[in-house]
């Protein structure tokens, strides 16, 4: 019973994950606020629902399925690199150096910079 509650619970949470996360999807304006919707709030509601499917083979079928624990850390390890990259490719596409705001660092927008010359290489 404990189990089934348990099991009930992420898929339920996960569900609501993935619903928040593919209405985001479709109504947010632009790219840059599109790319936030499917890499946090989706990819948690998948994360949930494997994580049900690892409970229900542990708790239930009495044996650990190794594949889904791959699967989630997988899909938690690429969904923000995968958001990086669309993000910048955004920018590099879309925006110009002289529109972008001012970083206060060394290196500024990694996208548009050149790399720091070294002093020594002269």
């Amino acid at each position: 019973m404990i189990a089934d509650i348990l099991i009930t619970f992420f898929l339920v949470v996960s569900g609501v994950f993935g619903l928040v996360g593919s209405f985001g999807l479709i109504k947010l304006r632009d790219t840059m606020q599109r790319v936030h919707a499917p890499t946090k709030a989706t990819t948690l509601g998948v994360g949930g629902v494997l994580i049900a499917s690892m409970l229900y083979f542990l708790l239930i079928k009495g044996s650990f399925s190794f594949h889904e624990l791959l699967i989630t850390l997988f899909l938690l390890l690429t969904a923000p690199i995968t958001a990086n990259f669309i993000a910048k490719t955004f920018i590099a596409v879309h925006l110009r150096a002289r529109d972008l705001p001012e970083t206060g660092g060394e290196y500024g927008w990694a996208v548009y910079d050149d790399p720091p010359t070294r002093p020594d290489a002269e």
